[in-house]
C-alpha cells in the first residue's frame, strides 16, 4: 500500500519505520524543514533503539522517504495517518491545533478517496471535528473517511510495541473501511479489534488512564509501608500474582511522567468535565503523582538536613529508561526542588543529558559518568532505572562519595546488600538500612 504519514515525532517516524519495513511505501510527512533535512542525512531527531536501523534499511531500499509537501504525500498516499503533537493547554486540556492544522491541508490536497486515519491521541469527538474540517474545506467534492487507530507504544521498547501489540485497536464508520486497515495490519498476526470511532478514541484514554491509577495507588501504598514497616517489594509480589491485578505498572517510585499518561489524565478530566461528569477518582490519581516529588525530596531533607550547603548526584535525568525524552521527567521537579533549597545538583544521563540541559537550571553540573557525579557527593539519589545504575561497582561509588549516602527513588538495588557494601540507603516503600 502507498502510505502517507503526517508528523515525523516520535509515533510517526516509528509508525512509517515499520510500515515500510512490512514492505510498504511509506512517505513521512513534516512541517519542520531542519527535521526532515536531519532525517535525509541519516540523523534521528529522537532516541529509540532499533529506529535508526530500520529507518536507514528501507530509506535504502526505497521504500521509506521525507518530505516537508503535505499535498504531494496526501495525493499519492491511499491511506493518511495524522500523527502530530497533541499537548496540553495549561488548563489541561488537548490542544488540537496540529491536528485541524493537518486536516486542513488533507482537505485542499485530495484529489481521489482516502483513508483519513487518526493516530495522534485525540480526545473523544476528534473523529467528528476531522471530517468537518475536510467536508468544509474542500476545493471540490472528493469521498474519504476518518477513522481512528490509536497508538500504545512505550518509549524505549516502540518498535516492538509496533511489530508485537497487545491489540489493534480499528475504530471505523463502517466494516469495508476497517477492512483497508485490516489489509494493512495482517502481516503482524495480532489481535485486532473494531469498534466505531468514538470508542476507539475512549479505549486509548482509558488505557492510559488505568496504568496511571495502577501507577499512584502502589505509591499510594509504598507511602503506608514505610510508616507500618512493611516491604512494598513483597506486596507488589503478592498482588501480583493475582491474575486479576497483574504485577505490570505496580513499580513504586516517584510517579509518572513522559508525553502519555500525565497528558491523557488530564485531557480525560477535562472531556469528562466537559460531559457534565466530576471524575473524582482521576482527580485523586493526578494528584497524588503531583506529590511525589515533593514527597522524595521531604525524605531527603530529613536525613540531610540542612540541605543548603550539601551536594547530591542525580543520576537518570530522562523520565525513563532508553529514551532521551524529558518531557514530565520526574527528575526536573526533583531538581527544581533541591536548587530551591540551595543544593548543588550534579547529574548524570547515559543519553538525555544535552535535552536536559535546555530545561534544568545552569548551575547543574552535568557529567559524563555516574562516577563522576558521586566524587564529593554528600548523597545519591537514583531517579531513572537504566539499566547501566544496576552494574556500577558500588565499591568505586562509595569511594567517590563523602557520604555513602543513596536515595534509590526506583528501587532498583537491595536494602541487605547496599548495608553489606556500607552504605546508608533509603528506598521506596521499605525500611532503610544502615552499615
Amino acid at each position: 500500500m502507498n502510505v502517507c504519514v503526517v508528523g515525523a515525532g516520535y509515533v510517526g517516524l516509528v509508525t512509517g519505520a515499520v510500515f515500510s519495513d512490512l514492505g510498504n511505501d511509506v512517505v513521512c510527512v513534516d512541517k519542520v524543514v531542519a527535521r526532515i533535512e536531519s532525517l535525509r542525512a541519516g540523523i534521528m531527531p529522537i532516541y529509540e533503539p532499533g529506529l535508526e536501523e530500520m529507518i536507514a534499511r528501507n530509506v535504502a531500499d526505497g521504500r521509506l522517504s521525507f518530505t516537508t509537501d503535505l499535498e504531494d504525500g496526501v495525493r499519492r498516499s491511499e491511506i493518511v495517518f495524522i500523527s502530530v503533537g497533541t499537548p496540553a493547554k495549561p488548563n489541561g486540556e488537548t490542544d488540537l491545533s496540529a491536528v485541524e492544522e493537518v486536516a486542513l491541508g488533507i482537505a485542499r490536497a485530495m484529489d481521489s478517496y482516502k483513508v483519513i486515519v487518526n493516530k495522534s491521541t485525540v480526545p473523544v469527538g476528534t473523529g467528528e471535528l476531522v471530517r468537518d474540517i475536510i467536508m468544509k474545506n474542500q476545493s471540490r467534492p472528493v469521498s474519504f473517511d476518518v477513522v481512528s487507530n490509536p497508538e500504545f507504544l512505550r518509549e524505549g521498547s516502540a518498535i516492538e510495541d509496533t511489530l508485537r501489540p497487545d491489540r489493534i485497536v480499528i475504530g471505523a464508520p463502517t466494516q469495508q473501511v476497517a477492512m483497508t486497515l485490516l489489509e494493512l495490519y495482517a502481516p503482524l498476526e495480532r489481535p485486532m479489534i473494531i469498534t466505531d470511532v468514538p470508542s476507539a478514541e475512549m479505549i486509548k484514554y482509558a488505557s492510559n488512564s488505568f496504568l496511571a491509577m495502577k501507577i499512584s495507588f502502589i505509591n499510594a501504598i509504598a507511602n503506608i509501608c514505610e510508616v507500618a514497616g512493611a516491604d512494598i517489594g513483597q506486596v507488589i509480589k503478592g498482588m501480583g500474582l493475582d491474575r486479576r491485578i497483574g504485577p505490570t505498572f505496580l513499580q513504586a517510585g516517584l510517579g509518572f511522567g513522559g508525553a502519555c499518561l500525565p497528558k491523557d489524565t488530564d485531557s480525560l478530566l477535562q472531556t469528562s468535565a466537559a460531559l457534565g461528569y466530576d471524575f473524582k477518582l482521576l482527580k485523586a490519581v493526578s494528584e497524588i503523582n503531583r506529590e511525589r516529588a515533593a514527597y522524595f525530596v521531604g525524605k531527603l531533607r530529613k536525613v540531610l538536613a540542612p540541605l543548603d550547603d550539601k551536594i547530591i548526584a542525580v543520576l537518570g535525568l530522562a523520565f525513563k529508561p532508553n529514551t532521551d525524552d524529558m518531557r514530565e521527567a520526574k527528575s526536573v521537579e526533583v531538581i527544581r526542588l533541591l536548587h530551591e533549597a540551595g543544593v548543588t545538583v550534579k547529574a548524570y544521563d547515559p543519553v538525555a543529558g544535552e535535552n536536559a540541559k535546555r530545561l534544568l537550571p545552569d548551575s547543574v553540573r552535568f557529567c559524563a559518568s555516574s562516577y563522576e557525579a558521586a566524587e564529593g557527593a554528600d548523597a545519591l539519589a537514583v531517579v531513572t532505572e537504566w539499566n547501566e545504575f544496576k552494574l556500577l561497582n558500588m565499591e568505586r561509588l562509595r569511594s567517590r562519595m563523602r557520604r555513602p549516602l543513596v536515595f534509590d527513588c526506583r528501587n532498583i538495588y537491595e536494602p541487605e546488600r547496599m548495608r553489606r557494601l556500607g552504605f546508608e540507603y533509603h528506598s521506596v516503600g521499605r525500611k532503610p538500612a544502615s552499615p
